[in-house]
């Protein structure tokens, strides 16, 4: 395998980026991979963010607004893959203040209605706790999953059980 140039690893890179939103780790692992050292990893990086190609404040906005409305993930799951991708505290929360709250409890509401035609519990306290685990599964907060419940199931209430 022949070994790439790192100005052919800087173009294939700023065309990467351009095709869609990528953070600074997906960068410098797909460099590395190639078999640049890291100091040819932090040049590269460093370009790409001063021409604007990289941009974590941007790529945590997307991935947040992609993960909710197409994965239907909640904030929980989101934060933790956006740390695990190495975005910084402040940019995670930043990115996760931008939810729209109507349309993240909408969401978190039709998913918990399919859902529950699927469910089968023995009965309708079962099928709330499995709906529960699921929205907690998917990274929604237990409150959030409750006050959607209480929706769901027209007032019953069973979160006072679990005391």
């Amino acid at each position: 395998m022949k070994q790439i140039s790192e100005p052919e690893m800087m173009h294939r890179m700023a065309a990467w980026c351009s095709s869609a939103e990528r953070c600074e780790q997906d960068v410098r692992t797909k460099i590395t991979t190639a078999g640049l050292p890291a100091e040819a990893a932090d040049r590269i990086i460093t370009r790409l963010t001063q021409e604007k190609f990289l941009n974590e404040q941007r790529f945590a906005r997307s991935f947040v607004n992609d993960k909710l409305r197409f994965n239907k993930w909640g904030r929980v799951k989101i934060a933790y893959e956006l740390a695990r991708k190495g975005i910084s505290p402040f940019v995670r929360q930043e990115a996760l203040e931008g939810i729209d709250e109507q349309e993240y409890t909408e969401i978190l509401y039709s998913l918990l209605k399919s859902k529950k035609k699927t469910a089968g519990g023995k009965d309708e306290r079962d099928t709330w706790y499995k709906l529960l685990r699921f929205a907690s599964g998917r990274g929604f907060e237990s409150r959030e999953a409750t006050l959607c419940l209480r929706r769901l199931f027209k007032g019953n209430d069973y979160e006072e059980d679990m005391g």
